[in-house]
């Protein structure tokens, strides 16, 4: 499904942007910790099994969904990418593998998944090609212009402020360059939806909670996607944040969508 920038989308002010529901979701209610602070810690804690979590979660077909994200970069044959919310390096690691830039860049708030990533792009001898570092999305270390390309893949739901992420990614992107996020969404067609609140209200935070003992990090995965502001109204914010171009494209029946926006 393809929506261009053309569609009519109400327009939202400054002000309205400055925050989001999503924004304010967080894994412990009852912590004085940030958001961020509190992604971090969340994603340390269940590092170790991160991987095996997502391929039992979504049956394999994240790995789909990763594969079609960056086919939206074949195009462009980007050179220089940087990888936001890069984790366990799993998409930093396909980039290197489907678009042969020259160089990747991934950055993430949670050392503990940057160590597990590390470990892969070592043993792949990836590590001429591949650079993984500790980077907060609303603050990142690079010059104006330094990318050619950039990618997000689950992640933009755990900003701790959407829009001044998406404007540090516009501002490191160089003109001509190209954004791809994928992130989850809510389907609607009749079945699928029902079906899926109940799995991600019941059965994720059960599954969650029997493999990494910490039921609270899927139970937080639920909350944050149902006060994420996706669809056209996160192309809008794109737009907001700089970007051009912008278009969507939802996957399995819109349990997942890639936005795309260019500078």
């Amino acid at each position: 499904m393809y929506h261009n920038q053309g569609s009519p989308v109400k327009s939202i002010s400054s002000r309205d942007m400055e925050k989001f529901a999503h924004d304010s979701i967080v894994p412990d209610e009852q912590s004085t910790l940030e958001k961020k602070d509190q992604v971090a810690g969340m994603f340390n804690d269940i590092a170790g099994r991160y991987d095996m979590l997502n391929r039992i979660l979504s049956g394999g077909i994240d790995i789909i969904w990763r594969k079609k994200a960056l086919r939206e970069l074949k195009s462009l044959r980007p050179a220089k990418i940087l990888d936001v919310a890069t984790g366990t390096a799993d998409v930093a690691i396909m980039t290197n593998r489907l678009l042969q830039p020259q160089h990747i860049t991934g950055v993430d708030i949670s050392e503990g998944m940057l160590a597990l990533g590390r470990k892969k792009v070592d043993d792949l001898n990836l590590g001429q090609v591949i650079t993984l570092e500790y980077g907060d999305s609303e603050q990142l270390r690079f010059e104006d212009n330094s990318f050619d390309a950039i990618t997000v893949a689950f992640g933009v739901r755990n900003f701790q402020n959407l829009l001044k992420g998406l404007q540090e990614m516009n501002r490191v992107l160089r003109p001509g360059g190209k954004l791809v996020v994928l992130e989850f969404s809510k389907p609607t067609g009749m079945g699928v939806k029902q079906f899926y609140e109940l799995y991600m209200k019941y059965a994720a935070p059960a599954a969650g909670k029997l493999l990494s003992s910490n039921q609270e990090a899927y139970e937080y995965l639920n909350n944050s996607i149902q006060a994420f502001p996706e669809g056209e109204q996160f192309l809008q914010i794109l737009r907001n944040a700089g970007f051009s171009k912008t278009y969507l494209k939802k996957l399995s029946f819109g349990i997942c969508t890639i936005y795309c926006g260019s500078k």
